[in-house]
């Protein structure tokens, strides 16, 4: 996975309720682990702006709830840093769920700003973003 620019804060812990900001039928997911996360032993996985998570359903759709789906953390509120010096944060967390490996979304819009951070890790989503952040 290509890595971002910039200083990503430890934004989201796993077990974390977010918003799932694309047209895919799910609302509320909880995060149940980080692809390629790096922790060290004994610590809880933590996941960060652009980060590929997998989540499981709990409010939306009832033929989606409970399953499990891969996605990519869109916003979150903790603060980092970029390159420029500059802080960034946003008012909410938000995924965008993902239909297959190659980063391809599940939906076809995506609801709200998304990190620029994103948009140099996963081409495919940031296509579908109103505003890049």
């Amino acid at each position: 996975m290509k890595a971002i620019s910039g200083r990503a804060t430890r934004g989201l812990n796993i077990g974390s309720m977010v918003e799932a900001c694309d047209n895919s039928g799910a609302r509320i997911v909880r995060i149940v682990s980080v692809k390629h996360g790096k922790t060290s032993k004994g610590r809880q996985g933590y996941a960060k702006i652009a980060d590929w998570v997998k989540i499981s359903v709990r409010k939306g759709d009832p033929k989606m709830k409970g399953e499990v789906f891969d996605a990519v953390v869109v916003r979150q509120k903790k603060p980092w840093k970029r390159n420029t010096g500059e802080r960034v944060c946003f008012s909410d967390n938000a995924v965008v769920l993902l239909k297959d490996e190659k980063g391809n979304p599940k939906g076809t819009q995506i609801k709200g700003a998304i990190a620029r951070e994103v948009q140099e890790r996963w081409k495919e989503v940031s296509k579908l973003a109103s505003t890049i952040y």
